[in-house]
């Protein structure tokens, strides 16, 4: 297994319905795998912290999640709950409807006043690109840019229906971040080695998925590894 292609993985649990035995097995896995962080829901913020503390995994806790519809102060209060509870990053849900608004200002607002609360924990900013249109996910990743997020992601995974991650939209993110200092993090919908291979190459630098042991595994079975 291609020990460069795990440090790209996040390895996710993010069911309303897991129990703490998962959230052990996750963790389990990342320490086994070397994945490069675990990202969970605030409740498992300490389980996982404590699961992890002998290793290099890092833990990632989504806020405003799956909705991003919060009040910037709720999702401002939940960030500092989850980095007191021991997180390494923060995977924060813009406000969709703000964006649709075309209250781009909000949007950024948000962002920038999430990224001041989290001081040096970097702070990942979903976009949910099944429900954008084009435009939009230009402007929700200018906004990122602007409010000096660390990283730009493309999904929740709890779109209906939704793609989730897409070579196009990892491709269109670049293109707009440009010479800018933002990274891509492309989640949902990525189970395999191929689709992963695919998104790296298109510019994400790190991959959200479920299915981080399928894609080790399909690496070792055939393509180059990372």
């Amino acid at each position: 297994m291609s020990s460069e292609l795990a440090k790209y993985i996040d390895h996710t649990q993010l069911n309303p319905h897991a129990s703490k035995s998962e959230i052990t097995k996750l963790c389990d896995e990342a320490k086994e795998h070397n994945f490069y962080a675990v990202c969970v829901n605030p409740y498992y913020v300490q389980e996982a912290k404590y699961q992890l503390k002998s290793s290099k995994v890092q833990v990632a806790c989504v806020v405003g999640f799956p909705l991003g519809a919060n009040l910037t102060e709720l999702k401002v209060l939940e960030l500092n709950r989850a980095i007191n509870d021991g997180a390494d990053e923060i995977d924060l849900v813009i406000n969709i409807g703000a964006l649709k608004n075309k209250d781009y200002d909000y949007v950024e607002q948000e962002i920038a006043e999430c990224v001041k609360a989290a001081g040096d924990v970097p702070v990942k900013v979903i976009i949910e690109c099944d429900l954008l249109s084009k435009e939009e996910k230009v402007a929700a990743t200018e906004a990122c840019v602007k409010a000096g997020a660390f990283m730009v992601k493309t999904s929740t995974g709890f779109v209906k229906d939704g793609k989730g991650a897409t070579v196009e939209d990892v491709a269109l993110m670049k293109a707009t971040i440009g010479k800018n200092k933002l990274g891509i993090k492309a989640s949902a919908g990525v189970r395999d080695y191929k689709k992963a291979k695919e998104l790296i190459d298109a510019g994400a630098q790190r991959i959200g998925t479920s299915s981080g042991i399928a894609i080790l595994t399909g690496s070792k079975a055939g393509a180059a590894a990372y």
